[in-house]
């Protein structure tokens, strides 16, 4: 019997792949609203990243959420992103 595929993702704040259930992703929905998702599945633009401070800190200095997004990140978003990682 074959293993099961883990699926990999990139950490927007160290580029390090890592297990998709490891990291907190980040979506922007279709009608442009920009949220933390938890649970991986809703619709929408993802970008991942891992459940330390540091990483966060990393992507926010270099902009990077917003370059993916090609949007305004509002501090409220790195605010609810920095709750979440803290209770991971």
């Amino acid at each position: 019997m074959t293993p099961k595929k883990i699926p990999m993702r990139k950490c927007i704040g160290c580029n390090e792949s890592k297990p998709k259930k490891e990291l907190v992703r980040v979506v922007k929905s279709p009608e442009g609203e920009i949220s933390v998702d938890l649970t991986g599945k809703k619709s929408g633009r993802g970008a991942y990243i891992c459940p330390n401070a540091e990483c966060l800190k990393k992507a926010r200095k270099s902009r990077r959420l917003e370059r993916l997004f090609e949007t305004e990140i509002p501090d409220s978003i790195y605010e609810e992103a920095e709750r979440v990682l803290s209770e991971t």
